[in-house]
């Protein structure tokens, strides 16, 4: 959820008052036309300092967006994570003539739930090749080229800048145009061993200008694109997660429509949220020896000191129901428009409409319901975001409404204690 701020106008450089007024003149723009053209300036200008790795301007116009023009902040959001994942490259071929292509960084999201711990890094160059060969059969247009990134990314392992997302395009998108093989990432950082988490392969597809780049989109798909698109995904998690299985053993794992970067990443951190209570529940009624009916769960709100109220996320407790004491913890974050009144309902039609919409501590409950979770306990109290101090693990709050460290009893087999 996005605030105002009353704070004081801050002085911005000649470039980026340049990508604020793009911004707001697309924003006010009268006709589509006018619209479009706005738009090429700002993409062009966004072009240019990617580019050139000018992620501090981009950052620093947004910032002062937010405060003074929500509208021309969305505006120059939505633009620059399009500049970033998409690109138009002109290839001189060797007979002379230029050719214009499209390219697309897509992620392909898995999400994986264990007792143990979830793989990331190097894929193997068999396993690269098949997931290769089923993505580009079963998702992408024909007349397409792509290349998959040769590493299994965690979200703690992907681009953390609008820059370096640029740069993973234009290298992939280099490596489909030429057919060269990719070297694994080999400077990634180590992503914590959650019960839950997501997993990334990252892909440039490559097409003509103007061609299609995913099945569904084809002339002869386009009138049931829907229909053509849940049938691709279907069978790419058919042929495709065998192959998953051996990236990841010992793992549950669901495989998610490969979509554009930004918008993939985004789906993939709602739907890991209710696979991490199932996977919190599934560790603790194993690792306890206890039925899900002998645990109790605890719903408390979080949000920043000077946030007015607002909540950013949920965090579910869990104790046994004989005591007290937090045995561990889920962290359910609010995305986009979501909020504790709950997200209206999409698509069309008048129910639709009338539907008064779910908020996230019923979703959370229905969540913990259909896990056995019977006893569930929901604090009407906003809290600060406070975490531990030696290990930075957030705190939870107790049945009392207490801050406490959520840890496993003295007694427990030791294995995996991390927070999701």
């Amino acid at each position: 959820m996005r605030r105002s701020s009353k704070a004081s106008s801050q002085k911005l450089s000649a470039e980026s008052q340049r990508l604020a007024t793009y911004a707001q003149a697309v924003g006010q723009a009268a006709s589509r036309i006018e619209e479009r053209a706005w738009e090429h300036s700002l993409d062009a200008q966004l072009q240019k300092l990617l580019k050139t790795g000018h992620q501090d301007t981009i950052d620093s116009t947004l910032n002062v967006l937010f405060k003074e023009d929500l509208n021309a902040y969305d505006v120059l959001m939505d633009s620059v994570e399009a500049v970033s994942e998409s690109s138009h490259l002109t290839i001189d071929t060797a007979d002379g003539v230029s050719k214009q292509f499209d390219v697309l960084l897509v992620a392909a999201p898995i999400l994986a739930w264990t007792r143990f711990a979830i793989a990331s890094g190097a894929i193997p160059s068999d396993i690269l090749q098949t997931l290769s060969a089923h993505f580009s059969a079963h998702l992408l247009a024909d007349g397409t080229q792509m290349a998959m990134s040769p590493t299994l990314f965690s979200i703690d392992q992907l681009p953390r800048s609008h820059v370096e997302t640029y740069g993973k395009v234009q290298k992939l998108a280099q490596a489909a145009l030429k057919g060269a093989a990719l070297k694994a990432d080999t400077k990634v950082p180590e992503t914590a061993p959650f019960l839950a988490d997501t997993r990334y392969l990252l892909v440039a597809v490559v097409a003509p200008a103007g061609a299609p780049l995913f099945r569904w989109q084809m002339a002869e798909h386009q009138s049931s694109f829907a229909a053509e698109r849940s049938a691709a995904l279907e069978q790419w998690r058919t042929q495709a997660t065998p192959t998953v299985n051996r990236l990841l053993p010992g793992c549950g794992v669901e495989l998610l429509l490969p979509e554009a970067y930004y918008m993939a990443c985004r789906e993939a951190d709602k739907l890991i949220r209710p696979v991490s209570i199932r996977a919190a529940v599934h560790y603790l009624t194993h690792t306890l020896a206890v039925e899900p009916s002998e645990l109790r769960a605890v719903i408390a709100g979080f949000g920043e000191e000077n946030a007015d109220g607002q909540i950013d996320e949920y965090r579910v407790a869990f104790t046994q129901r004989s005591s007290t004491d937090v045995i561990y913890g889920v962290v359910w974050p609010l995305y986009g428009q979501e909020d504790e009144e709950g997200t209206p309902p999409e698509g069309p039609g008048v129910l639709n409409a009338l539907q008064k919409p779910q908020t996230p501590v019923e979703d959370i409950t229905s969540h913990l319901n259909a896990a056995g979770i019977t006893q569930v306990k929901k604090l009407g109290e906003r809290y600060v975001m406070e975490f531990c101090d030696d290990c930075g693990a957030p705190l939870f709050a107790d049945p009392q409404g207490e801050l406490a460290h959520a840890e496993m009893p003295e007694d427990a087999p030791t294995g995996t204690e991390h927070f999701h």
